[in-house]
């Protein structure tokens, strides 16, 4: 197992949540329930194999330095970069000149850039972790290609342009996998920085950006079982690999 194979597992899910999208024209699931599914596996994975491995490396003060940098980071890029929500609508910089079409893609690189970057950094701790961070990442983009997708075919009128934006995605990710773990096998003194960098960019993604659009639809109830089955889901991975 190497870092090219898991890599590669990151193409997969935002492609097949987008290719359910396309083939059915419909969602299995609603975005609340969906996001919350989401939010349960990427805080675990933040955690168990990012932040926890950090402070067993590097101790507490370097992954609490790494995790503040993580989260200055997004904080910068959500509202330095124009995006769009499906539900919480329009953030960052004016975006009059810009179209629906590419405020909901930006939106979705938002995400996949500290993904990426988290898969890489867990894989350069080891190999196992990698694997545990990138099937937990590929397993919760596919309800977001799923829920990303319906609104692109309408905003676009085309079939394929979901299917390109999902494999995309995916492709960022896997981009900056490799970046990540290149970065740190170089830089292997900085790896609990790094892990700490990691685990805060996707738990502010997670606070930010995913529960409260996860909340703000009216199923509440449903919302939290998906974030608790995403949350022991998350779990098991990480006690079984």
């Amino acid at each position: 197992m190497n870092i090219i194979f898991l890599s590669s597992l990151l193409l997969l899910g935002t492609f097949l949540g987008s290719l359910i999208a396309v083939l059915f024209k419909r969602s299995f699931i609603s975005v609340g329930p969906a996001l919350s599914f989401t939010g349960g596996v990427m805080l675990v994975a933040s955690f168990t194999s990012l932040i926890l491995p950090g402070i067993e490396i590097g101790g507490f003060w370097s992954v609490a330095l790494g995790i503040v940098l993580g989260f200055i980071l997004m904080a910068l890029i959500e509202n330095l970069v124009p995006h769009e929500h499906t539900i919480k609508g329009k953030e960052g910089l004016s975006h009059k000149r810009i179209g629906k079409l590419y405020l909901i893609v930006f939106a979705v690189i938002i995400h996949n850039i500290p993904e990426g970057l988290s898969v890489g950094i867990a894989s350069s701790y080891s190999m196992d972790k990698g694997l545990e961070t990138a099937i937990a990442i590929a397993l919760q983009d596919v309800p977001e290609g799923l829920i990303v997708s319906l609104p692109l075919m309408v905003i676009s009128g085309k079939v394929l342009i979901p299917l390109w934006i999902g494999f995309l995605s995916g492709l960022i990710e896997a981009i900056f996998s490799l970046f990540g773990y290149t970065f740190f096998e170089h830089f292997n003194s900085l790896l609990p920085i790094g892990l700490g960098f990691g685990g805060g960019a996707m738990i502010y993604i997670t606070a930010k950006e995913v529960f409260p659009e996860a909340y703000s639809e009216e199923k509440h109830t449903q919302a939290t079982i998906a974030f608790l089955v995403g949350l022991l889901l998350m779990l098991l991975l990480d006690t079984s690999l």
